[in-house]
């Protein structure tokens, strides 16, 4: 039994979630594929400021309402009884009856969720011993794959596009994700 820690937004939830309330907010012509930055200021040209006002607005009914990503509910109910899942998001604790409530309608089990307010899992991942994390933020899964030498799921997004090291593993969906691990689980070896 592995210990998967997974990164819920852009991971679990579409990468695409923020998209139209973006677009409604500060650039209509807005597309998923015109975010190839992680930091939102960058791609909208505003703020850190202005982007913090505006995500203490609009994050808890962005989180509320977020799709699933392709294949999750699949591949995540399939594991919950295969694998221990550990949620580690960066979403703050403010939004945690938001988030367990999400994870209730949408029908995901999981072992544990922790909302750490802050993108460095160096440390919730070395606590909860994860074997292997799920990840779309590009230098997330960069360090976590080079400081505790564990495998990491990057799913694809235009965000996250910069060159990875070995041991992270570019996947488009779930069940690229799940056949990966599956494959990696039967003979477990860091590429």
């Amino acid at each position: 039994m592995l210990r998967l820690g997974i990164d819920i937004d852009g991971t679990v939830t579409d990468p695409k979630t923020f998209v139209p309330y973006l677009k409604n907010s500060f650039n209509p012509s807005l597309t998923y594929d015109d975010m190839k930055e992680y930091d939102l200021t960058k791609v909208l040209n505003i703020s850190e400021e202005e982007f913090w006002v505006w995500m203490d607005n609009f994050e808890p009914i962005i989180y509320e309402q977020a799709p699933l990503a392709t294949f999750a509910r699949e591949v995540l109910t399939e594991w919950e009884k295969q694998h221990q899942l550990y949620f580690i998001s960066a979403r703050r604790q403010h939004l945690a009856d938001i988030t367990h409530n999400w994870f209730e309608n949408n029908g995901i089990f999981y072992h544990h969720l922790e909302l750490i307010g802050h993108h460095n899992k160096l440390e919730a991942i070395k606590k909860n011993k994860i074997s292997i994390f799920f990840e779309d933020k590009h230098d997330n899964a960069c360090m976590i794959c080079e400081e505790h030498k564990i495998p990491v799921i990057l799913f694809n997004t235009p965000y996250n596009q910069e060159v990875v090291p070995n041991g992270v593993i570019r996947v488009d969906d779930w069940l690229e994700a799940k056949q990966w691990v599956n494959q990696w689980y039967s003979t477990p070896v860091l590429d």
